[in-house]
């Protein structure tokens, strides 16, 4: 069966990048940026330099705030003239196998609306992927050369507001012996033009060579006594040359790049690398990411081992999952709750002592594990019998496990 493509998109307030691989290919294609803009022509939707300056922008806010828009004698929900602007965009790429979407921000709400628009497009739910800028940022790094990111890595994104400052860096977790890496991106500098006491465009050469004066200074304030192995330039105000001596100062002793689609390709990093479950290695954590996982003890091709069922790395409202498991011991369940915050283990004892006594690998149970809310994730373990052999006994049990993070446990990390 053919493979389709592995797609990363890029979607900010004004453009949409889309970034891809081929099948057997490991290095992403990328695409020319497309201005966030849609208009209907006669009976046409068009997008992008199509659609023109007239055509309805803000696409982003409109879908997020539900907001109705009147486009000749219809009106149009804001949420479906964005999932039409995604589907026209995606429309060169006959089979898309797993897509992750890169914003700026993300929230509960526009996770949910994004993979509507995958299924629209065909894609299975759980292919569908949404995550924030930073995180896209760690794809990218993990996919570069280790000495780019032996210590820290900088990230310098710079458009009309001003400049913000990020930093990609290892966590000690205490699991390091293990084949994770744990990695965060923290926002840890911004300043808007009016700060920095110049004008956006800089439209003349002693503008730039107070904008470089700033901007080195600010560069020097955000480095200082850190060791950083790499940075990189995105966005429309590194474009032009007006800053030379802040380049020098970013040079000295480390390797710089500019570039405006490493977003777009760490979304299609983290695509490929979500498109094979046998990877591991890589562990994203940031304030929305879970600093626990559940475990079970279970026996996989022949090996026993404790099987992450919840991974620590990911969103609360993505471990709802259902599966089926089948028991050689009936008197109990041991569930694992480890924490890289605490560095500690916490065992859990599931009580069986309803269920029927059968021979070993006869009894199956179907557990399915649904969260309320970060902090409270909820396990219903079900007799749901052994095909023809036994049927249901009609047992069921309910396991709450109660989940840190809320008192800043993620903190310790750094």
């Amino acid at each position: 069966m053919q493979r389709g493509y592995l797609v990363g998109v890029e979607l900010n307030e004004h453009t949409c990048q889309i970034s891809y691989c081929e099948e057997g290919q490991t290095e992403p294609k990328t695409a020319e940026r497309i201005p966030l803009v849609i208009s209907k022509e006669g009976q046409e939707w068009v997008y992008g330099e199509r659609a023109g300056e007239e055509g309805i922008c803000d696409l982003l806010s409109l879908a997020e705030k539900h907001d109705m828009i009147q486009v000749g004698e219809n009106t149009y929900e804001g949420i479906w003239l964005l999932s039409l602007y995604i589907q026209l965009v995606l429309k060169q790429f006959h089979h898309i196998e797993t897509i992750v979407f890169s914003l700026p921000e993300i929230d509960v709400d526009i996770v949910h609306l994004l993979k509507s628009v995958g299924q629209k497009l065909g894609i299975a739910k759980e292919k569908v992927y949404v995550q924030d800028n930073r995180e896209s940022f760690c794809y990218y790094m993990f996919h570069q050369p280790k000495e780019l990111w032996q210590y820290e890595s900088a990230l310098f994104y710079c458009d009309r507001s001003g400049v913000r400052t990020y930093m990609l860096k290892k966590l000690r977790t205490g699991y390091e012996k293990g084949r994770d890496t744990f990695v965060t991106v923290d926002e840890v500098a911004n300043a808007d033009w009016e700060e920095l006491a110049i004008v956006y465009p800089l439209a003349n050469e002693d503008g730039q060579k107070e904008a470089d004066e700033q901007f080195n200074q600010f560069i020097k304030s955000v480095f200082n006594r850190k060791l950083i192995s790499s940075v990189f330039l995105i966005g429309e105000g590194f474009e032009k040359n007006w800053y030379p001596n802040s380049l020098r100062t970013l040079c000295n002793g480390r390797r710089a790049f500019q570039g405006d689609n490493l977003y777009s390709k760490g979304a299609c990093y983290a695509a490929c690398y979500k498109d094979d479950e046998s990877r591991g290695g890589l562990v994203y954590l940031d304030e929305t990411k879970m600093t626990e996982q559940i475990c079970l003890k279970l026996r996989v091709n022949g090996m026993d081992a404790w099987y992450p069922i919840v991974q620590w790395g990911t969103k609360w409202y993505e471990n709802d999952k259902q599966f089926e498991i089948l028991l050689e011991d009936t008197e109990d369940i041991e569930i694992h709750v480890e924490s890289l915050a605490k560095r500690s283990v916490r065992a859990i004892k599931v009580p069986l002592g309803n269920l029927p006594e059968r021979e070993k690998y006869t009894v199956r149970l179907q557990v399915n594990v649904i969260f309320q809310d970060e902090h409270v994730c909820e396990i219903t373990w079900k007799d749901v019998g052994f095909g023809n052999f036994f049927g249901s006994s009609g047992f069921q049990t309910q396991t709450v496990i109660e989940l840190g993070g809320r008192d800043g446990q993620f903190n310790s990390l750094s």
